[in-house]
């Protein structure tokens, strides 16, 4: 008897793993769609060609990466920063934390493969991978068919290398977040500039940038995507009400001083309520409150596609939207 229902058990056991396999597959067609998509990445080590370089093979090394030697500079200039302290220290850093180039691969294909579903123009990427002397404004740099990526960029928060930095920038400067930093460049090429100078024309503008993330990287955490904190994430969540609700009874939506910009939406330790929330607060909210409207436009719009919703003026997006917050 026990024999029996030990098998008995053992069979509802793969019943349940055979469902669970047919519903994971079949959930999402377009997620297995694109895992089929080919994509060929080329890395180009280019920090470890100009950290090795003698003199005599720089100036073909100028030659051949002519985007990377900016004529202000002097040849000296170059000759002189390829071995001073900072760029062998950052040399040995980078080889120590990557010891191969797999976490980048690991989200590079991945988010080429969204990109080419949903923008089927695009190509595969040539990446050139380099240093840039801890530039953290520009981690990442997407062009028509070449990535550039700073290793030092990545390191990771707790690196010794960026103390001094502000922990609301150093908190993002880790491999978890390339991904989102790479598909934020790219949607710098596609998300039209705002025409609209009011600051709901800044939020929708952001707020296209960030769903674009979401299309792009369907696996990763909003927390990522914007870099928020779990902490953040939760914050804005449970005063979304009240986040929305301040917006419109100061009648913020249609300002067009900057320094409403800066208090909501360039990236800071908190936003600027001037209230007593502060400090509890994230910085961008107005990049994040962007963020719900577009999805709220897309939800009640299927048929609507990227290309359409991205080119939409912010006011009809948003009046379309009827944006309502969930708590």
């Amino acid at each position: 008897m026990k024999l029996q229902k030990r098998l008995f058990l053992s069979f509802l056991l793969l019943i349940g793993c055979f469902i669970t396999f047919l519903s994971c597959t079949s959930a999402n067609p377009v997620e297995a769609e694109i895992a089929k998509i080919p994509v060929e990445v080329e890395f180009d080590r280019f920090d470890v060609k100009f950290f090795n370089a003698s003199p005599s093979d720089f100036y073909s090394l100028k030659k051949d990466y002519p985007y990377l030697f900016p004529t202000q500079f002097p040849d000296s200039i170059w000759l002189k920063r390829q071995r001073d302290s900072l760029q062998v220290l950052l040399q040995n850093e980078i080889a120590e934390v990557f010891p191969s180039l797999s976490p980048f691969e690991d989200q590079i294909r991945p988010l080429f493969q969204h990109i080419k579903y949903y923008f089927p123009r695009e190509k595969d990427p040539k990446v050139v991978l380099l240093t840039n002397n801890v530039d953290y404004q520009n981690k990442t740099v997407y062009t028509d068919s070449l990535v550039l990526i700073s290793l030092d960029t990545f390191l990771g928060e707790k690196n010794e290398l960026y103390e001094g930095i502000p922990q609301y920038i150093v908190r993002d400067m880790d491999i978890a977040y390339f991904g989102a930093h790479l598909a934020d460049e790219f949607a710098l090429t596609v998300v039209p500039l705002p025409t609209d100078r009011t600051l709901l024309g800044q939020m929708v503008y952001y707020g296209k940038k960030l769903y674009i993330k979401d299309l792009l990287l369907p696996k990763k955490s909003d927390g990522i995507k914007i870099s928020y904190t779990p902490r953040e994430m939760e914050w804005v969540r449970e005063n979304e009400r009240f986040i929305w609700q301040y917006f419109i009874e100061n009648e913020l939506l249609y300002k067009t001083q900057a320094t409403y910009f800066q208090r909501f939406m360039e990236p800071s330790p908190f936003s600027k309520f001037y209230l007593e929330i502060d400090n509890e607060s994230p910085g961008k909210i107005g990049q994040w409150l962007g963020w719900q409207i577009v999805r709220a436009y897309a939800e009640k719009h299927p048929a609507k596609s990227p290309q359409e919703i991205i080119q939409l003026p912010a006011m009809e997006l948003f009046t379309a939207a009827n944006y309502k917050p969930v708590k």
